[in-house]
């Protein structure tokens, strides 16, 4: 039960994030009559029909600076974590124990004297 409680919330968590545009999208069309005529910036002149257009691209723009200034967040973090801390330095040890496996000939084969890959033969065609 808590796997599942824990999946949803970061499920939830995830589009959330990645949804964000939708959702200011989505609250401007609920609430656009109350936006017009509240907070919107250019009420004293109706003429522009703005009915709250610029409440909306406020929002966007402001959701996009914090989506940039998140991602130049994360950026730096990563670039801290990738600089080591302590020189560290190590070798490579040679193998002190060599394996030799002793060869065995495999049953019902033939061993030839000759090699069969060999490359083709020039041929000396003279006219």
């Amino acid at each position: 039960m808590l796997n599942r409680f824990v999946a949803i919330s970061l499920l939830f968590a995830l589009i959330g994030s990645n949804f964000s545009r939708f959702f200011i999208y989505a609250g401007f069309e609920v609430n656009q009559k109350y936006i017009s005529e509240k907070l919107c910036e250019n009420k004293n002149r109706p003429w522009m029909h703005c009915n709250g257009k610029c409440f909306l691209m406020k929002k966007l723009k402001q959701a996009e600076e914090k989506e940039k200034k998140q991602e130049r967040e994360n950026q730096r973090s990563h670039y801290m974590e990738a600089l080591p801390t302590v020189a560290s330095s190590f070798t490579f040890k040679r193998p002190t124990v060599k394996t030799i496996y002793p060869e065995r000939p495999v049953l019902n084969t033939t061993h030839r004297a000759f090699s069969i890959f060999q490359p083709p033969k020039a041929l000396n065609l003279q006219a």
